[in-house]
């Protein structure tokens, strides 16, 4: 028996990367997953990876008629949802502030923010009904620390720490647990493709990061399973850095010397 046998799970933005890694540990534990991205043929794709168990369903999670619909069909399938998590998001431009459009600045926190509010808002009365259920969010180091230039980004992610504060405490009486994880430096795709054309300078974070090394999607996938099941029943309203140290470093120096860098693997 896996540690999500018969619940449900709805992932939103889980075509690919930490939300299709999270679908594929959940699925492992016995979960049924609901699969839902933006782009269709991405959440069919990932859906049909996992298994014939599981499903897939299109929408925005910035748009309320989208989210409702998304929601319905979900619990139509398999009569409730015990498990969401928000991991639906977009990238921002890391560019200066006072050159920032404020319609990105408005997409960002309308998919981020918003979106994390409106699929939970929207998922929370069949949970209540049920008088169970688990809300996993999305954070980020980038709503803990002061990152330039991310400016929405971090705005969003900021939000989306208070928004698990209060809605953890505000659904506890009715056994709903929310939570959220903080994740650090991943070594994404995208990541390492700037590591790779010399944007990001990979050994520098590393040498910031007590661990001396980037994570992984599967350390969130883990973490969120952790969230997610009975072995966690005590917490809620917090928000779980998930970032080798990144956030707790302090002092004015490396956190890992250069010369005693880990290989990364």
């Amino acid at each position: 028996m896996g540690e999500l046998e018969g619940r449900v799970a709805l992932i939103t933005g889980a075509g690919s990367g930490l939300g299709l890694e999270t679908a594929r540990v959940f699925a492992r534990e016995g979960a049924r997953i609901v699969i839902n991205d933006l782009h269709a043929e991405a959440a069919g794709n990932a859906a049909r990876s996992l298994g014939p168990e599981h499903h897939a369903v299109t929408g925005d999670v910035a748009d309320e008629a989208s989210v409702t619909a998304m929601v319905a069909a979900a619990v139509a399938r398999y009569g409730r949802i015990d498990i969401l998590v928000n991991n639906a998001g977009i990238p921002d431009s890391f560019v200066p502030t006072v050159d920032q459009t404020l319609s990105h600045w408005q997409r960002l926190i309308d998919v981020h923010l918003t979106g994390t509010y409106l699929v939970s808002k929207t998922v929370a009365p069949h949970m209540i009904a049920q008088k169970s259920g688990v809300i996993l969010n999305l954070n980020s180091i980038a709503g803990v620390l002061g990152l330039p230039v991310r400016t929405a980004y971090s705005a969003a992610k900021a939000g989306i720490g208070m928004l698990t504060q209060v809605l953890g405490c505000e659904w506890a009486p009715h056994g709903i647990r929310v939570n959220a994880v903080a994740p650090g430096y991943m070594l994404t795709p995208l990541l390492a493709k700037l590591i790779e054309d010399g944007k990001v300078d990979g050994d520098r974070i590393r040498r910031r990061t007590p661990m001396g090394r980037l994570g992984k999607a599967a350390h969130i996938a883990e973490a969120m399973l952790f969230l997610a099941s009975e072995r966690s029943e005590f917490i809620t309203a917090v928000t779980l850095p998930v970032d080798g140290g990144y956030c707790a470093w302090g002092a004015p120096s490396d956190a890992y010397p250069l010369e005693h860098l880990p290989p990364q693997s």
